[in-house]
């Protein structure tokens, strides 16, 4: 099941802190911009129902917890993304993600080691 962009935006928020009330996640969201409690409620039981998280009763505030695997589900988005917008070419997307020039000499650097290394492995 793929998230909607506001479900998303919840798992990534569940994904770097962890389990969390529907208050801490409101709290957050409300850093970023206004919105409503009842609204974020309202995302996380439906959450809960589509089976992205799931929900400990156990205390009086509800805890969620991530369900799905934040790796699993940026490879789905990514893979569903390229083939979308890019017909399915990793390298065009790539090239358009690099090629706005917004990438710090220190991603641009990672970004060299990471297809060193991945060459180096295929060589082998």
């Amino acid at each position: 099941m793929t998230p909607t962009d506001a479900e998303l935006e919840i798992l990534q928020l569940l994904w770097s802190s962890g389990p969390s009330s529907v208050r801490a996640i409101n709290d957050e969201l409300n850093k970023r911009r206004e919105v409503g409690y009842t609204t974020t409620l309202k995302i996380m039981q439906i959450m809960n129902d589509k089976g992205l998280v799931k929900r400990d009763t156990n205390n009086r505030s509800h805890v969620y917890e991530p369900i799905i695997m934040e790796g699993n589900t940026k490879s789905t988005l990514l893979n569903t993304f390229m083939h979308n917008t890019f017909n399915g070419s990793l390298k065009d997307m790539v090239i358009h993600a690099l090629g706005d020039g917004t990438s710090s000499k220190e991603e641009l650097e990672e970004i060299k080691q990471l297809i060193d290394s991945m060459q180096k492995r295929d060589l082998k």
